[in-house]
């Protein structure tokens, strides 16, 4: 299994965390857990599908997957190959008109979203590309071409990084105080360019806090309390939305 990293342009650091070539030989199936970003993949070879009780769906060659609040379940055929492209949590709304609350929990064909000739084009150059290289230069080059010169939404900005800052344990009208806000029209603009409400976003990104604290030699009730959970239930409700499994359980198989 392959999954190697590539900064983007410096033009685009500002919207894209990196890219990835992922490639795998062999079939499976996969859970992936929520993420703060959108995030686009195009296969240059293989297949992939989701699985939703008990049902497969088969997935577009290039498509691009929301914002979610629960893990997904993928399966890929042998011999997958795919270039990935991980958006900052602001990065979305600077390349298309689309507002990204609309692509929550979805994955969806890239042809909903961009002129279908283009996607097209992407995906048959990548299909010629011989070298990661060229590949992560091809899709660049589509992302460079779709660029908007919008400005950055600094509110919403600034309340990625509160939230970020608190490991996402901040109060939403605390938020909505310090930005000078009120609720409605914060929250509207929020789920725009982020892709979901403030509060959604808030618990994911203390998920991602508890999961990188599970590695450590913490104990679950030293998670639970260092992440402002209300009790240890609230704490394995949550744990359990975004993974299907409990702490101890997923924490024993690390």
């Amino acid at each position: 299994m392959k999954f190697d990293k590539y900064l983007p342009t410096l033009q685009l650091r500002d919207y894209i965390k990196y890219y990835a070539i992922s490639e795998n030989d062999l079939a499976g199936e996969y859970k992936i857990f929520p993420s703060s970003g959108l995030v686009i993949g195009f296969q240059y070879s293989g297949k992939l599908a989701t699985i939703s009780n008990n049902t497969e769906k088969k997935l577009s060659s290039a498509g691009i997957t929301g914002v979610s609040d629960s893990y997904k379940i993928f399966k890929n055929s042998n011999h997958i190959g795919t270039v990935l492209v991980f958006f900052t949590e602001i990065g979305f709304t600077h390349f298309a008109s689309h507002p990204a609350h609309e692509l929550f929990n979805l994955s969806i064909s890239l042809e909903d979203i961009f002129d279908k000739n283009q996607v097209k084009s992407v995906e048959e150059r990548l299909l010629s590309a011989t070298t990661d290289a060229n590949r992560i230069k091809t899709v660049e080059s589509f992302l460079l071409s779709q660029l908007k010169q919008i400005s950055t939404d600094e509110l919403v900005t600034a309340a990625v990084k509160m939230i970020y800052e608190s490991s996402g344990a901040i109060r939403i009208k605390e938020l909505n105080q310090k930005l000078c806000i009120s609720q409605s029209p914060f929250e509207k603009r929020f789920r725009k360019v982020v892709g979901t409400s403030a509060k959604k976003f808030a618990s994911i990104v203390r998920f991602n806090a508890v999961l990188a604290q599970l590695n450590q030699s913490k104990s679950l009730a030293e998670i639970c309390y260092e992440n402002n959970f209300f009790d240890q239930a609230h704490f394995t409700k949550d744990f359990k939305q975004f993974t299907g499994d409990t702490p101890e359980n997923f924490k024993r198989l690390l």
